[in-house]
């Protein structure tokens, strides 16, 4: 029903777009531009490890995954919680993490920027992580956003969903550690 739905839809957007085209709106200020956030594809060295952390520390889930031989590479697709249902019919929104399979030095985690996530407590998901080895590099301190890096030293931004939660304690007075 979902994927019924959700190719219903594309049409309906895909007809009106080609008809304001034919109609001379070109320019942005003459109709609404549709985009569609598909994915943020992230180069790992260590499969199993990016896994362990995208997966079964941060809690994303694998919808889609693709090896190619020939090409000597896998793309495996991850998508949040709150987006599996979607992601399971579109494969969006979700992080791609490609895999060389000879070895390959990658640099710069920093110059990509960060990844972001919602949580429902800031206070609750650092810990998870802190309890599973994660550094955390910018810790809670106003109950609102966290950083944490990757083992390929990409950096994750969490977000407190909603309302910021009430600085505490051991959060509030922990300092920033590296870069994030």
């Amino acid at each position: 029903p979902y994927t019924t739905l959700f190719r219903s839809i594309n049409t309906l957007v895909m007809k009106t777009r080609r008809q304001r085209y034919k109609q001379g709106h070109t320019s942005i200020t003459n109709y609404w531009i549709f985009m569609k956030y598909l994915h943020t594809m992230i180069r790992v060295k260590d499969l199993d490890a990016s896994m362990h952390f995208y997966c079964d520390v941060l809690g994303l889930k694998e919808v889609k995954r693709y090896d190619s031989e020939k090409g000597r590479f896998s793309l495996i697709y991850l998508a949040a919680p709150d987006d599996l249902e979607t992601a399971k019919i579109s494969y969006t929104p979700t992080i791609e993490l490609t895999y060389n399979w000879d070895s390959e030095d990658y640099q710069g985690g920093r110059n990509f920027g960060h990844l972001a996530f919602a949580v429902d407590d800031i206070y609750a998901s650092c810990q998870k992580l802190q309890d599973a080895g994660v550094t955390i590099n910018r810790p809670p301190h106003d109950g609102h956003m966290a950083f944490v890096r990757s083992p390929d030293q990409i950096s994750i931004e969490l977000l407190q969903r909603g309302e910021a939660l009430a600085p505490q304690e051991p959060w509030l007075s922990m300092p920033n550690t590296g870069e994030w």
